[in-house]
């Protein structure tokens, strides 16, 4: 049987002894009766000659089956449990499940029908549905039950496509979700897809990131979906427009009316225009000839584009003190980012960086200063670029610090495989470059180059990969986008040749030149993270060290991104125009608290000024560095005396 009859099968055993409608089940498919008929023929000779179990027909009531308690549970495990096209062993795959059902169905489900489907309580389900119905809400969807009828989402078609293309933020696994959507199709229909996409790149010299392709592609097949469920995307007529006029524009065009012919589907104008906002938001591989990407520089959106580019670049320098102009790369790096991040920011399309948490964590300073520059072009430009993409950006200048400390001897050829984008990439070949004298990177190249590449390429002696390439004939690693210390060490002893980082012993933290015992706060009992931060900066006013108005600018900052760098702590902190002279105030919680995604129980507040490039960035390095210890802020978190806390930060 295929995925399809399966799936039949499993909504008859979800419903013994009750008759459902051809109808029913065409509808919950998506597709013909008469395409139901027959697979009911193919599950009716399943069963007679591997089950007791029978299917009853009765004309005007519908189909039904009749069988034994332990007959359905055999069957379920033997199709449900073991066979992974279909399985729903642990929460988040039925969670992920229930989602998609709501938001792809056009009529109301049950609980109970959730409850029969997966064989539990409804209490079970009814835990599924608060998360879910609270990750709506980051979408503006409600789900409201209506009693005698069901549960059903309301909100607008456009934020539906959004939660879809977002469903991994409830299981925090963008691989799953995307092996999922894909499994909601025929394998012919997906295959279709990709290969048109592949056409699309090759007829125009686009190469987008591995990343943005597989985004495209299941863009395209919920859109088909949807389409075939007459549930189409609304777009203003000036949008739609505007938008025929880019060239991207035919290009969706042609890549659609291919798919028309496949699907058997005419997709409405606003559905050709919305492809084209996700084309023109997609990001793109850097390529040395620049072949990859060009600005249209006559398009007069590109005047505020250049701008926002050129303030960026310049504010960063300022706020470092390190001449970032000077980096053709980077800025050439940033006018391809920049470009489709404000195309998604300006149509309103999803953004996701699974990377974030991580960034924020490896690179707080930077990303830190990042987000302050942003903040003053969401002013300046009334944008509304969010940490998502201050972390990516993040990425394109903590490359250029990598590149600007100077040349090194290159030696060995190796290749990066980067499945992200530019500046993920860019800063995987900076820091390789930067750390092993004897590497010569030839090139970053997606995994469906690669083959292509070692043909013209048959001197490359090393591929550095963030993806697994079990095919690969010559000697490939396997290291993440961030290529983590312990990752260099392996990377190290892979290629022979360690080179140590040389480490300076302190002897005690710099950030203990700026705390007193007055502005530590041991075991809060706090319910809320803005009311913590209200109190910690009223400490630094009341003891001189800044402005009334620290408190109200440190929660602004704290709104438009979490101060978490992981491992539980957070160091809130505001504008330094707010600070009179340079303090950090500390607070340890007895119970961890909701700091945005994360839960903390350690807290920094910085009120510490730019005066001093040198001191500021050694504070974030050694904040960096606790949060790597484990068992340090566990020391910190349960000490109870202040001057016992603070003697612990001698080493």
């Amino acid at each position: 049987m295929n995925t399809r009859q399966k799936e039949i099968l499993y909504l008859l055993l979800s419903q013994p002894d009750e008759y459902l409608l051809v109808q029913e089940f065409a509808d919950r498919l998506n597709c013909s009766e008469k395409t139901i008929r027959n697979d009911l023929k193919i599950i009716e000779d399943y069963l007679d000659g591997h089950s007791n179990a029978h299917l009853i027909r009765k004309p005007g009531l519908g189909v039904y089956l009749d069988i034994e308690k332990h007959e359905k549970t055999r069957l379920c495990n033997k199709f449900y449990i073991v066979d992974n096209d279909a399985k729903y062993q642990t929460g988040e795959e039925r969670i992920l499940q229930i989602a998609y059902n709501l938001l792809m169905n056009v009529k109301p489900i049950t609980a109970k029908e959730f409850a029969v489907q997966y064989f539990l309580n409804r209490a079970t389900i009814k835990k599924d549905l608060n998360k879910i119905e609270k990750w709506l809400k980051h979408f503006s969807l409600r789900l409201v039950s209506k009693q005698r009828v069901g549960l059903i989402i309301e909100g607008t078609e456009k934020n539906k496509r959004k939660a879809l293309a977002r469903m991994s933020d409830l299981i925090n696994n963008s691989d799953f979700v995307s092996r999922f959507v894909k499994r909601q199709f025929l394998s012919h229909e997906v295959e279709s897809v990709a290969n048109e996409l592949k056409a699309l790149q090759s007829r125009y010299s686009l190469y987008f990131t591995d990343e943005t392709l597989e985004g495209l592609l299941l863009h395209t097949l919920l859109m088909i979906r949807r389409t075939k469920l007459k549930q189409s995307i609304l777009i203003s007529k000036r949008e739609i427009t505007l938008l025929q006029e880019k060239k991207e524009y035919k290009w969706t065009c042609e890549f659609l009316k291919r798919l028309e012919q496949v699907f058997a589907i005419r997709f409405p104008e606003e559905e050709v225009v919305y492809l084209t906002l996700h084309i023109l938001g997609g990001k793109v591989r850097y390529q040395k000839n620049g072949s990859s990407w060009k600005l249209d520089e006559s398009d007069e959106e590109n005047t505020e584009f250049f701008k926002v580019l050129c303030h960026l670049i310049h504010r960063v320098s300022e706020l470092t003190m390190l001449n970032f102009g000077k980096d053709q790369v980077l800025e050439t790096g940033l006018k391809v980012h920049l470009y489709t991040a404000l195309n998604r920011i300006n149509y309103d399309l999803s953004v996701s960086n699974p990377m974030l948490n991580d960034i924020k964590k490896m690179y707080p300073y930077m990303f830190d200063i990042v987000i302050d520059v942003l903040g003053e072009i969401n002013q300046s430009f009334a944008l509304s670029i969010p940490e998502e993409e201050a972390a990516y950006l993040t990425l394109h200048f903590q490359a250029s610090i990598e590149r600007l400390n100077g040349n090194r001897q290159k030696q060995k050829n190796v290749i990066i495989v980067c499945h992200m984008g530019i500046g993920m990439s860019q800063l995987l070949r900076t820091k390789i470059e930067r750390k092993f004298h004897q590497i010569y990177v030839m090139d970053c190249i997606a995994k469906a180059d690669l083959e292509e590449y070692l043909t013209k390429h048959h001197d490359v002696e090393l591929v550095i990969s963030t993806i697994s390439l079990p095919e690969l004939k010559i000697p490939y690693l396997v290291v993440s986008p961030l290529l983590e210390s312990t990752e260099e060490k392996k990377l190290g002893e892979f290629i022979k040749e360690l080179e140590e980082p040389v480490r300076q012993e302190q002897i005690e933290f710099a950030l203990l030149n700026y705390t007193t015992p007055f502005l530590v706060f041991l075991q809060e009992d706090i319910e809320h993270r803005y009311k913590l931060i209200e109190k910690l900066a009223n400490a630094l006013f009341e003891k001189g060290y800044v402005e009334k108005e620290y408190a109200v600018h440190a929660i602004m900052r704290e709104k438009m991104s979490a101060t978490t760098i992981g491992a539980g702590i957070a160091i809130p902190h505001a504008n330094s125009k707010f600070i009179k002279q340079s303090a950090i105030a500390i607070a340890t919680l007895k119970d961890p608290l909701e700091w945005g995604t994360e839960k903390v129980n350690l807290v920094f507040m910085l009120a510490v000024k730019n005066d001093d490039q040198k001191m500021t960035k050694k504070l974030f390095h050694e904040l960096s560095f606790i949060s790597e210890q484990p068992f340090f802020i566990q020391k910190l978190t349960k000490e109870t005396n202040v001057m016992k806390f603070l003697s612990h930060l001698h080493y």
